[in-house]
């Protein structure tokens, strides 16, 4: 499918099917995450893949968000690659986490996959209960798997604000201080 059929299709999927993810499609995964680009290519993304119950049950601790679902990537970022904006300082490591995890979201909505982005997690919970060294910095769960045959977008899925509030051209100044 064209990508913005894709993308339009996609939606959060809060209901998933017991049914295990094949390793062909998380090596799929994988590799979309792989290539998703990164400030200066210096991929600081690492990619926990949790299956097993126990580590399941560890995600469940760390989030209310899982929905069950019986694959759970958790994406995070090594803070001695990521690269660093000289004018201020400003680290990559969350963006380079962002976009690797929609690659990851895309390319499980091409495979037939549902997902749902999880930035609402405790990270003390995650960085005890996954051995995450200092240097990483867990960015999001992104929990995958069969939607159920009821699953469905949640309302507010579909709305969004008319591309006139959204972008601008040349400058920000008709941008004004509301939201």
């Amino acid at each position: 499918m064209d990508f913005d059929t894709l993308a339009a299709a996609r939606y959060s999927v809060r209901k998933f099917k017991t049914q295990q993810v094949e390793q062909e499609k998380i090596d799929c995964l994988l590799r979309a995450a792989r290539i998703a680009p990164t400030a200066g290519n210096r991929q600081p993304h690492r990619i926990l893949v949790i299956t097993k119950e126990a580590g399941l049950k560890k995600v469940d601790d760390c989030t209310p968000y899982r929905f069950n679902a019986p694959l759970v990537l958790l994406t995070a970022y090594d803070t001695r690659r990521d690269w660093t904006r000289k004018y201020d300082g400003q680290q990559s490591g969350m963006t380079d986490a962002a976009i690797v995890t929609t690659h990851l979201m895309l390319q499980a909505a091409d495979i037939g996959l549902g997902s749902t982005w999880v930035m609402s997690f405790d990270p003390r919970k995650a960085v005890s209960h996954f051995q995450i060294p200092a240097h990483l910095v867990p960015a999001a769960f992104l929990v995958i798997g069969y939607p159920a045959d009821d699953a469905v977008p949640a309302e507010q899925h579909r709305e969004r604000l008319a591309l006139e509030s959204l972008v601008y051209f040349d400058d920000f100044s008709a941008c004004g201080s509301g939201a």
